[in-house]
């Protein structure tokens, strides 16, 4: 489809949200201006983007419909196009859940004719597989194992970098600014960014794919500008979480290069679900923690909100002790005694946008025409990297399921997160090393 002549798009953020979507306008519409601003190069050493990472989970196995059919169209993408294929690495999953989450993935691939991956285990079988990996785990509250032969892994930053490129050369533009805050004409419209340097950014569409920087970017704009209702208010909660690598020796190496991604979530006790990823190209086997925090701080006079810590690049690599004894309790969940003998090397804290019940917002935001919203991965956006600009591109476009409309709207009856096991439930200070402010 051509653009119009005065057709422009600015996108904040060069996430999966921003570039899929960039990458989906510019190819359907090659004529328009298609830009992307982001405090960070997209080929940094180092990026604040929660997709910017070693590796990410790809997998469908969802107990919600629409996110289980939406997983498959982005996995068929990973599997079969030249472009995702490289960065794919089906290895397997093996879930260890309750009774009810499994029987609901089962029920949605059955009913999407895809079934045939994917089987359920009793705990006693299940121990044995994939040459007894997992058979020290801690399967406490565990009551079936699900595996999914067809899930695997994803390269995360190799990918997000090759497919920026591939945008570029498409013709997107691509600014590595820090954005301070959004411009509005006199009428409230939404006419682009200015940047922490005092530069202006133009576009006829504002979409804010800013991840764990939005409810910020939204309280300084909503001050700037004076529109109230531009705040998150509690639609989006910033959260951290901390990740961990550890460098395997050759025995090591050996036994674990073929093995699944394993995830423990969602059984009997409801508690936060987490994982362990298959080895990377340096050897490395990473664990994600279980503590989901917030950073609230006073963001304008007055206003309180989560956001992420204030340095450029978020602290991500300062990692109090007490977080990197939250990592080792869970790569114990997983090897048993054996993970005590790996030293956990590397460390971050990812940074995301939540929403009470993890669905995304991909919609028009109501306070002003011209700006949209496209984030709130919680964790579990970059599997959909390969299609969900499709969809931001419907939304713009007026044209998006009204399902999907529904599930992902600015303004939507949200449920109480104490439902959901993955909110960040914690203050981010109350798992900082503690300040030694005397000497005896």
């Amino acid at each position: 489809m051509a653009a119009a002549a005065h057709e422009s798009y600015l996108i904040v953020g060069a996430g999966i949200f921003g570039i899929s979507t960039a990458y989906h306008l510019i190819r359907s519409r090659p004529d328009a201006s298609v830009t992307v601003v982001d405090r960070d190069a997209f080929d940094a050493d180092s990026r604040v983007a929660a997709s910017w990472d070693w590796n990410k989970v790809m997998r469908a196995d969802y107990d919600d419909p629409l996110y289980c059919e939406l997983a498959l169209e982005a996995q068929d993408m990973f599997t079969s196009d030249a472009l995702w294929k490289p960065f794919f690495h089906q290895t397997g999953l093996y879930w260890m859940c309750g009774r009810d989450y499994a029987r609901d993935c089962i029920s949605n691939f059955e009913r999407l004719g895809r079934g045939h991956d994917m089987a359920v285990w009793p705990v006693d079988e299940a121990r044995n597989m994939f040459g007894g990996l997992f058979s020290e785990s801690d399967y406490t509250h565990v009551e079936q194992v699900l595996v999914n032969k067809a899930s695997g892994w994803v390269a995360a930053g190799d990918c997000l970098r090759a497919i920026t490129r591939v945008a570029m050369d498409l013709g997107v533009r691509y600014v590595a600014e820090e954005v301070a805050t959004l411009r509005f004409d006199r009428d409230g419209t939404c006419v682009g960014v200015q940047t922490a340097a005092g530069g202006k950014l133009h576009g006829s569409h504002v979409i804010l794919c800013t991840g764990a920087f939005t409810p910020k970017l939204l309280e300084l704009s909503a001050a700037h500008s004076g529109m109230s209702d531009l705040r998150a208010e509690s639609r989006i909660l910033a959260g951290g979480i901390t990740t961990g690598m550890a460098k395997l020796d050759d025995e090591a190496l050996a036994r674990f290069s073929d093995m699944p991604v394993g995830i423990q979530g969602y059984t009997a006790k409801k508690a936060p679900f987490v994982g362990s990823l298959p080895p990377t190209k340096d050897g490395e086997l990473k664990w994600w923690g279980q503590k989901i925090f917030r950073n609230t701080n006073e963001v304008v006079p007055g206003r309180y909100i989560s956001t992420p810590p204030a340095e450029a690049d978020y602290a991500q690599w300062e990692i109090s002790e007490k977080l990197k004894e939250d990592i080792l309790s869970v790569s114990s969940v997983f090897y048993g005694r054996e993970a005590l003998t790996w030293k956990l090397e590397k460390h971050r804290i990812c940074w995301d946008a939540f929403t009470t019940s993890s669905d995304f917002i991909i919609s028009p935001h109501a306070a002003s025409k011209g700006l949209y919203i496209a984030t709130c991965g919680s964790f579990h956006g970059f599997k959909f990297f390969p299609v969900i600009g499709k969809y931001v591109v419907k939304m713009l476009e007026g044209s998006l399921a009204a399902p999907l409309a529904e599930k992902w709207a600015w303004d939507r009856e949200r449920p109480d997160p104490s439902m959901n096991p993955d909110w960040p439930s914690m203050e981010m200070r109350e798992l900082l090393d503690p300040v030694r402010t005397s000497r005896l």
